[in-house]
């Protein structure tokens, strides 16, 4: 049995339209959440990492004190489109 199969040109081929995904709007959020973390004078000069996942910033690393912490959680927060945020940022100096 032979079963047909249409070229692109024969109009029966639909591809998907361009659009964003969820990956382009999360590397979007990435690398908001990490240029505002490299301007702000509290963690510029920290080791963070910035992951987003389905909206959701997750922050490692180490960082110097309690205040750049708080503070990187707050920029994470205050970049439009973040669904939540996971401070996973470490304390320079504590055992874990």
């Amino acid at each position: 049995m032979l079963i047909p199969w249409p070229y692109p040109d024969e109009g029966g081929y639909r591809p998907e339209p361009p659009g964003p995904s969820p990956d382009d709007e999360d590397a979007r959020l990435a690398v908001l959440v990490a240029q505002r973390l490299s301007s702000d004078w509290t963690t510029r000069r920290q080791q963070i990492v910035v992951t987003v996942q389905n909206r959701v910033v997750i922050l490692a690393g180490v960082v110097a004190g309690p205040e750049a912490r708080r503070v990187a959680g707050e920029i994470a927060w205050d970049v439009g489109g973040v669904g939540d945020v996971c401070n996973a940022l470490r304390l320079a100096g504590s055992r874990r």
